[in-house]
């Protein structure tokens, strides 16, 4: 019997949530965490931990029973070459960005930090690298291929990142709410970077590790803070650039680089 896509995916979220609740509630009590407070760095990462290795599991065993494999989701062994490449892109794409703050006068450099910065590097990418495949798998892999099915390719891409936009709210909502636009559109430029690669996930996996990276490499070192008074609509509310002009700039840049990549790689 064919299941239509909507439903295969509700069903891929229910069983997802379904087995960690086994995990995610003991921890909770482990960690001592208060439904009405908001989570910790640290809080997160250990719930992270637990619920993102289980995506790929389920993904796995609804494609077996669809008769499909990982490599139709846009995973094989060739994708850790356009990783590397999406990685620098993304870093590139931060450095541009980050040097216009500078050049208006928004943002301080504290070089002071730099050892800080040397610590936290290669945690943070082992860190950003487990969390861009598993997200690219689920989002721009499965969700993105089943409501291919039913819709539309660029309908199924609107409704893929609009959900990987609102999925966010599950870990912090303040915050969250205004990065949703940037969100919506972080998650439409790595459907991009999936076609650009046709049809790989390495290049959005690079992208999308590559940006967790670079900014959490500097905020967890605080090598830039914003200068008063901060201009929110440029550097982003609550200093979360998805959430301002400068986490827009930086996505469209993405896609300017994406679309030259397209032309000029094309026969």
């Amino acid at each position: 019997m064919m299941v239509s896509s909507p439903l295969t995916i509700i069903i891929f979220f229910a069983a997802w949530v379904i087995a960690w609740l086994p995990i995610a509630l003991p921890l909770a009590k482990l960690i001592n965490y208060q439904l009405a407070s908001p989570l910790t760095v640290k809080q997160k990462i250990l719930f992270l931990a637990s619920l993102y290795p289980l995506a790929p599991v389920i993904i796995w065993f609804i494609i077996r029973q669809q008769g499909f494999s990982f490599a139709d989701l846009g995973v094989s062994w060739d994708i850790f070459i356009s990783l590397v490449s999406g990685l620098i892109l993304a870093v590139a794409t931060l450095i541009i960005v980050f040097s216009l703050e500078s050049v208006l006068g928004l943002v301080n450099w504290n070089w002071e930090n730099r050892p800080q910065l040397l610590a936290n590097a290669l945690p943070i990418l082992v860190l950003g690298l487990a969390i861009g495949i598993v997200e690219e798998i689920v989002f721009r892999g499965f969700i993105l291929s089943e409501l291919d099915k039913d819709y539309p390719y660029w309908s199924a891409a609107i409704i893929s990142s609009l959900l990987f936009a609102l999925l966010h709210l599950v870990w912090e909502r303040k915050t969250t709410v205004p990065q949703i636009p940037g969100l919506w559109l972080m998650g439409m430029v790595l459907v991009g970077a999936r076609l650009a690669d046709n049809g790989s996930l390495g290049l959005a996996w690079g992208l999308h590790t590559g940006w967790i990276w670079g900014l959490s490499c500097l905020d967890s070192a605080e090598i830039v803070t914003y200068k008063q008074p901060e201009k929110p609509w440029i550097t982003g509310i609550s200093q979360q650039p998805l959430a301002g002009l400068a986490g827009i700039f930086c996505l469209l840049i993405t896609l300017v680089f994406l679309f030259l990549q397209e032309i000029l790689l094309t026969p």
